[in-house]
């Protein structure tokens, strides 16, 4: 009996440094000089921006300010951006001192061990691929209703998910935008961020044009009462628009492909969400100005505004913004759904075939094969109305061990970490991460329950096939 307990304590005693096993910096570096290091801080930002601010910005506002927040919205999203910026910090602090394609994956498997990693990484995919799934079907509904302005009408049994009974099989236009997208990227990064570059420009001029047109429709009396849910409201409203900043962290991914990352990576990712808060405080102030908050709880409030003061035309254009929004977004979410799965392939956890760079084009083309067809068919085939509230608790995971990661990050003297640092250390990492917690506890039961079956297919995974074929530390 003795021997016995004495070979299961050795065996669980050997299996704890196995799963716990860190990867070096250098060996991930090495993997990763096939990338190119084509972008710089403003590629970043806007990587930043078209992840942020999707077609949220012109729905959003409206409806917090009617249901929760009122005029006091902006004070609710300075809020939220507080406690995102915490996060961020922390994120470019990360990203400087590990310049590696993976984000929170490859962090965690660096800081925490290969157990910890993988789980980021499986929050990650979920965060990322569901989100672009999401996404796809909103943008086919909001081409549908362009095409349909110009008399052209799409058949009913390729505009929907697969739903016979409602006369739907497949959402045609979701699973040619994750197509499209997908090919752009695999042409090569250069060519593919001037582009999305360009589209987040015109995405930033209508929004632009909206806030332009819209100052001259403001009636202060709109603005009273400035607090009409009370505090309470306040902090109920950036609870709620929290969720309108995430994506920043996507923008780590990329870190293997920057120019002088520990300089560009936190550029990018601070300047993302400082851009983003002005745009939607902006959007906040001006939506809230031209009609009553009270009126705003509609599908889409800003049309719904400019169409109150008789500016057709500008809500017209405003539905060109939103299919941009969310084309950007699906390019920032696809490329770092690619970048991620080729960095668990790279390291053995999923098959060794995922892990290759295409050496012509330098990008992960076996990686984003696989991306596409699962965004695809998620898209195209899958009603995403309640599986969309699991990106939620897939970020906050990865916020969460990254905030508290940046305390044993300090600690290791085998990383040359002399580029951008946290402030007010250790305070603001453990804060950050206590306040990701609490935003966790906001989440629904059902959100829970699901997550939980999520990573048991995770844990799975990798004690059936990751932990007998890892590269780590090898």
């Amino acid at each position: 009996m003795f021997v016995k307990q004495r070979k299961n304590g050795g065996f669980l005693l050997n299996l704890k440094k196995r799963i716990f096993r860190k990867e070096s910096l250098s060996r991930y570096i090495d993997k990763d000089k096939h990338f190119v290091k084509t972008l710089n801080a403003i590629d970043l930002i806007s990587l930043g921006i078209g992840a942020v601010i999707g077609a949220g910005i012109f729905i959003l506002p409206g409806t917090v300010a009617a249901l929760h927040s009122g005029p006091s919205i902006v004070i609710s999203f300075i809020l939220a951006a507080i406690v995102c910026s915490m996060a961020a910090l922390c994120y470019a602090e990360f990203s400087a001192a590990l310049p590696v394609a993976g984000s929170a994956y490859s962090f965690g498997n660096v800081v925490f061990g290969e157990i910890i990693g993988w789980f980021l990484g499986w929050a990650l995919i979920l965060e990322y691929m569901l989100a672009v799934a999401a996404v796809s079907t909103g943008w086919a509904a909001y081409f549908k209703s362009f095409l349909d302005g110009f008399g052209i009408q799409i058949p009913k049994a390729i505009s929907g998910n697969f739903d016979p009974n409602n006369g739907t099989y497949i959402n045609l236009f979701a699973v040619l935008i994750v197509i499209l997208i997908s090919f752009m990227l695999t042409r090569g990064v250069k060519s593919s961020i001037k582009i999305n570059n360009l589209i987040v420009l015109i995405k930033l001029i209508i929004i632009a044009l909206f806030l332009i047109v819209g100052t001259f429709y403001i009636k202060p009396h709109n603005w009273q009462p400035f607090m009409p849910f009370g505090v309470k409201g306040i902090f109920v409203g950036a609870t709620s628009v929290f969720f309108a900043y995430l994506g920043f962290d996507a923008v780590s991914a990329s870190a293997a492909e920057v120019k002088n990352p520990r300089k560009n990576m936190p550029l990018g990712i601070l300047g993302t969400l400082l851009i983003c808060t002005i745009l939607y405080i902006l959007v906040s102030v001006v939506l809230t100005g031209i009609v009553s908050y009270k009126k705003l709880n509609v599908a889409d409030p800003v049309a719904f505004a400019l169409q109150a003061v008789n500016q057709n035309w500008i809500a017209a254009i405003i539905s060109i913004g939103a299919l941009a929004g969310m084309f950007t977004m699906m390019v920032t979410m696809i490329y770092s759904s690619s970048r991620l799965i080729y960095s668990i392939g790279r390291d053995g956890l999923l098959p060794d075939f995922l892990g290759k760079i295409n050496k012509k084009s330098h990008t992960p083309n076996n990686s984003m094969l696989i991306v596409t067809i699962i965004i695809a068919t998620l898209g195209g085939l899958v009603s995403l109305n309640q599986l969309a509230n699991l990106v939620n608790i897939g970020t906050l995971i990865a916020f969460t061990l990254i905030s508290f990661g940046v305390l044993p990050l300090r600690k290791r003297t085998d990383i040359s970490h002399d580029g951008f640092k946290v402030p007010f250390y250790p305070v603001l990492p453990l804060l950050s991460g206590f306040l990701c917690l609490a935003m966790m506890t906001q989440l629904s039961i059902e959100t829970w329950i699901t997550s939980i079956i999520w990573f048991i297919i995770g844990m799975v995974i990798y004690f059936v096939y990751g932990i007998k074929h890892s590269k780590i530390s090898m």
